[in-house]
Formats: structure tokens, C-alpha cells, sequence
């Protein structure tokens, strides 16, 4: 149960805190890469002996594809992950004094290729970067640091395209409040970075693993 709630705490942070800077600064490039990136570098020296700090979908994918979480415990990780985000955008609207903004994904009309394909590679180069980090234990002290400025990476090419999601349940908390097409489109947020998770397992487990 430790790990659940750790889950929860941990997206609930990230999402309050990413979308909240994204909404004040107007979705400034560096401010907001900077916020998600931080947040899990914040997180995963907090819960991350607990749970492993996943607070994303896509990264408890990853993890159960390389068989190193049970299918319950992807099951429980994703739906604390979809409650914590559900909760942290309750509360920045709350915040906010208005639902009508919450940092949601999305993309341009005639841009849903494009979108759909930055979804993938950046969340392929977040997860190959997670999983390869992770598989050596001389990087313990250095994985938070890692994983955390690889997520700003992504977020600095990925903000201008789709506001950068790699994590289906960073957009889904969002987009329930605040609907119309931000919930429209939110399929993209879910399915492209499952897809991207899924190819990094793959490329990490042929390609980058150690036999």
C-alpha cells in the first residue's frame, strides 16, 4: 500500500506543480521544462526507495515489460498515477481561482501526425534514458539527477508541439476539468507514450541490456 500512495504523492506533486508553473508563466519553454523536470528529481529522492518513483504510465509499462514489476503492481501504479494527477489538477484549480486552464495537452489543427510522433520519440527517449540509468547500481546516487533532466530534454523540444506529455496521466488529470478539446485529443497523450514506452522496452531488452 506504501507504494501506491507514494505513487499518488508523487504524480500528484508533479502535475500541481509542472502544469501550475506552465499555466503562471504562460507555458515559458524553460520555466516549465524546468518545473516537471524538477519535480521529479524532488520526488525521486523522496518516494523513490518506496515505489521507485515511476509517477507515470508509461515508465510503470516500461518497468513491467522488463519484468521488473509485477502486472497487480502495474495495475495499482497507474491507478494511484491517474488519481494523484486527478487530484493535483483539482487543487491547482483550486488555486487558480478557474478549471478553464490547467496546463493540458494538445495540438494544432492538421498537426495530429505530428503530435502523435513527437508523443513517441520523446517518451522513447525518456524511457530508454530511465531504464538504462536505473540498470546499474553505481548510479543510485545519480538516477533522480538523470531521469530529471532528461524529462526537462523532452519538454524543451515537446512544449511547442503538444505541450509535452510523456505521461498519460499528466494529461489526464488536466483534461477532465478542463474538457472540450483538451479531453477531444487526450487519446494521443495516452496511447503515443504507452507506444513509445513499449518500443524502449523492447530496444532496452535487445539492444542496450546486458545478457
Amino acid at each position: 500500500m506504501k507504494k501506491y500512495i507514494s505513487e499518488f504523492v508523487g504524480t500528484f506533486v508533479l502535475v500541481l506543480v509542472g502544469c501550475g508553473v506552465a499555466v503562471v508563466t504562460s507555458a515559458n519553454v524553460v520555466a516549465t521544462s524546468l518545473a516537471f523536470g524538477l519535480s521529479i528529481v524532488a520526488m525521486a529522492y523522496s518516494i523513490g526507495n518506496v515505489s521507485g518513483c515511476h509517477i507515470n504510465p508509461a515508465v510503470s509499462l516500461s518497468m513491467f515489460l522488463t519484468k521488473q514489476i509485477s502486472a497487480k503492481d502495474f495495475a495499482f501504479y497507474v491507478l494511484s498515477q491517474i488519481l494523484g494527477a486527478i487530484a493535483g489538477a483539482a487543487v491547482l484549480g483550486l488555486i487558480l481561482g478557474s478549471f478553464k486552464t490547467l496546463g493540458t495537452n494538445g495540438y494544432a489543427d492538421g498537426k495530429l501526425l505530428a503530435a502523435f510522433i513527437t508523443e513517441v520519440i520523446l517518451t522513447f527517449i525518456f524511457i530508454t534514458a530511465i531504464l538504462g540509468v536505473t540498470s546499474k547500481t553505481e548510479n543510485k546516487s545519480t538516477v533522480g539527477i538523470v531521469i530529471g533532466l532528461t524529462l526537462v530534454l523532452v519538454h524543451l523540444l515537446g512544449i511547442a508541439i503538444t505541450g509535452t506529455s510523456v505521461n498519460p496521466a499528466r494529461s489526464i488529470g488536466p483534461a477532465l476539468f478542463v474538457g472540450g478539446e483538451a479531453l477531444k485529443q487526450l487519446w494521443v497523450f495516452i496511447v503515443a507514450p504507452m507506444i513509445g514506452s513499449a518500443i524502449a522496452s523492447v530496444f532496452y531488452k535487445y539492444v542496450l541490456a546486458e545478457k
